[in-house]
């Protein structure tokens, strides 16, 4: 431990600024330390590296340097996570070492949401004609609701309603167990080609994804994103355990990488494999690229059957 701490020093060393200040010392002791705080000498800032045993003998050290003014750094030698970030804030007055996959990126996030509600509204202005005429169809050929409602697992695992075009018939949801031998998707999820419950015109509408622009709505009120991992239904989600729970750390989106890579052709696993990728290598970057894989799959009616 106490070698890997002096590695851990050398390497901060390095990162020091000589020019700004005018050198740098690996002092392997406190109490020297504390002597060259007190001394007529520059010090810009002191970093700590000491086995989590001795974190308790730095009190003095601290405040010596509090009352000089002089900033202070505290390596805390504990687990280190493989895809989150660690960080530490200020709460209740005390420090805490958190662990996030998403909460060290504050700034990029609240500009995804200034993105997601922009872009929303704009899609939702642009495509109203669109929606008015197919939601007249809708209504005029077949029973039920325009409009589909779901309650589907969102942000760590909030359940909202999700609203969809209607594509299939009214009692859709409880003809589902008579479909199960036809599910062609591994895993806990329920997916069917051509579904026998799907309308003529559902067909067409679905094809072109037409039936998910009412979920403009569902990202205006901060419930999903343009881009993220599918939401899936309360009773699909609640079978997903384990590391494939990570995916809930970001809000579920309308596009993703799953959508842009086949959709209903790759199998459960390696869509759970893209929305972890998605959620541990995000960023805005990332978002544009899918956005702007996703207007030829639309487009080309390949995005979803």
């Amino acid at each position: 431990m106490i070698e890997q701490l002096r590695h851990i020093a050398e390497l901060l060393l390095q990162g020091v600024d000589l020019a700004r200040s005018r050198g740098a010392a690996l002092l392997e002791r406190l109490e020297p330390c504390l002597d060259l705080l007190q001394e007529d000498v520059v010090v810009d800032e002191v970093f700590f590296a000491v086995p989590a045993d001795r974190l308790d003998r730095l009190s003095d050290a601290l405040e010596a340097c509090e009352n000089l003014g002089v900033d202070a750094r505290v390596l805390v030698d504990l687990y280190r996570p493989a895809h989150a970030h660690s960080y530490v804030e200020e709460l209740f007055t005390l420090p805490f070492y958190g662990v996030s996959p998403t909460l060290t990126r504050q700034g990029a996030l609240a500009v995804k949401r200034v993105i997601d509600v922009v872009g929303a509204v704009l899609l939702l202005a642009l495509t109203l004609p669109l929606l008015v005429v197919v939601a007249v169809l809708i209504r005029i050929s077949s029973r039920g609701p325009v409009i589909f409602r779901q309650v589907r697992s969102g942000f760590h695992g909030r359940a909202f309603e999700m609203y969809k075009l209607r594509t299939m018939v009214s009692d859709a949801e409880l003809r589902r167990s008579e479909l199960l031998h036809l599910n062609e998707m591994n895993g806990p999820v329920f997916k069917v080609s051509d579904d026998p419950r799907r309308t003529r015109l559902g067909r067409f509408i679905r094809r072109y994804s037409v039936d998910e622009l009412p979920q403009l709505v569902n990202v205006i009120k901060g419930e999903m994103s343009l881009v993220g991992p599918r939401p899936l239904p309360l009773y699909e989600a609640s079978r997903i355990k384990g590391v494939q729970r990570r995916r809930l750390a970001m809000r579920p989106g309308l596009s993703g990488l799953w959508q842009t890579h086949g959709r209903n052709a790759v199998d459960f696993d390696e869509w759970m494999r893209m929305d972890l990728e998605y959620v541990d290598q995000w960023s805005l970057a990332l978002d544009l690229r899918i956005l702007l894989a996703t207007i030829p799959v639309v487009l080309s009616g390949t995005g979803a059957h």
